[in-house]
């Protein structure tokens, strides 16, 4: 496990609850730990992906009656406790104590279940828009990508980059003016607001205009944003930190009206432009030492992040 007390405590997005409730186990992977995933009843169960006894992964098991989970190798088998409860060579001996998993914590939140390597006490990541009455939620993602989780987020709260990396789309080369905003650092996290940029289909519907921003950083891997405009339209971002250079990108949108195509389409093609810009940024670690990198008045949401990100001693993803 990855040496970073901040992330071990947080929460984060490993699997769908649509992949559990298939019913066989999911590999995962969290903070350079391998999790396997199940769901016992009613119960999600994440795991250290090893078994006692031989050291196979569990994640290549089968999950028995909807409520244990047996090894590929011996046929051990697991309760939702994590407490070994068979071992088939010898059906008439009771398991030693010792012989149990690590057990981590989970909760189910917004269609994914998450995963704390800590003490879990924190609530789930979430946003102003969740709880408004007239608007849909659509989950995009998750998007695998070679890049450290703070660069992932980073770029989330990038606008100057919309009109030359999505061109058409969120930005305009021919306007790619950003005007002054505030940027600061509260008891929540980061807030920016004001943050103003034109758009040539801001919404999915083919229309563009001057769209308004508010972005906040909720966690360390967690931020979301509002666009203020004609239409009620904001994300949500939880990045998975697999290891220091291996995130997957979890997006949910949220949003009061009927787009005119598929936004999971239209998320699929913005981060697939977004990909290769992230897996070539050297360093790959985030620089927290803002004489590292020159920084424009533009940036000052991406300033107010790595001061935050220092402050409160994030080490995975971070220089």
């Amino acid at each position: 496990m990855i040496d970073d007390p901040v992330l071990v405590n947080d929460w984060h997005p490993v699997a769908s609850t649509d992949q559990l409730d298939a019913g066989a186990p999911v590999a995962a992977r969290l903070l350079g730990e391998d999790l396997v995933l199940w769901r016992s009843g009613q119960t999600y169960c994440a795991w250290r992906d090893l078994c006692v006894h031989r050291g196979t992964r569990l994640s290549l098991g089968k999950v028995v009656a909807g409520v244990a989970l047996e090894c590929p190798y011996h046929g051990w088998t697991y309760g939702a406790d994590g407490r070994c409860i068979l071992m088939p060579a010898h059906p008439e001996q009771a398991p030693p104590a010792k012989a149990c998993v690590d057990v981590y914590r989970t909760a189910v939140g917004h269609g994914v279940v998450w995963v704390s390597l800590g003490g879990g006490t924190l609530e789930l990541p979430t946003f102003d828009l969740f709880d408004q009455p007239g608007h849909q939620v659509i989950m995009s993602g998750p998007y695998r990508v070679k890049a450290s989780g703070p660069r992932v987020v980073e770029n989330f709260l990038d606008v100057g980059h919309f009109p030359f990396v999505h061109e058409g789309t969120l930005g305009d080369r021919a306007r790619p003016e950003i005007a002054d905003y505030s940027a600061e650092v509260d008891s929540g996290g980061v807030v920016a607001k004001g943050v103003k940029v034109f758009q040539p289909d801001p919404y999915g519907t083919g229309r563009g205009s001057m769209v308004t921003y508010t972005y906040r950083v909720h966690r360390p891997l967690s931020a979301s944003f509002i666009k203020h405009g004609e239409l009620s339209f904001g994300m949500m971002l939880s990045v998975t930190p697999h290891d220091a250079v291996d995130s997957s990108a979890w997006m949910w949108m949220v949003m009061n009206y009927e787009p005119a195509s598929s936004m999971i389409e239209f998320q699929d093609r913005i981060f697939a432009q977004d990909r290769p810009i992230l897996e070539s940024q050297r360093p790959e670690l985030l620089p927290l030492d803002l004489q590292a990198e020159l920084h424009l008045r533009s940036d000052r949401t991406a300033i107010a992040y790595r001061r935050w990100l220092r402050e409160i001693g994030v080490r995975t993803g971070t220089a």
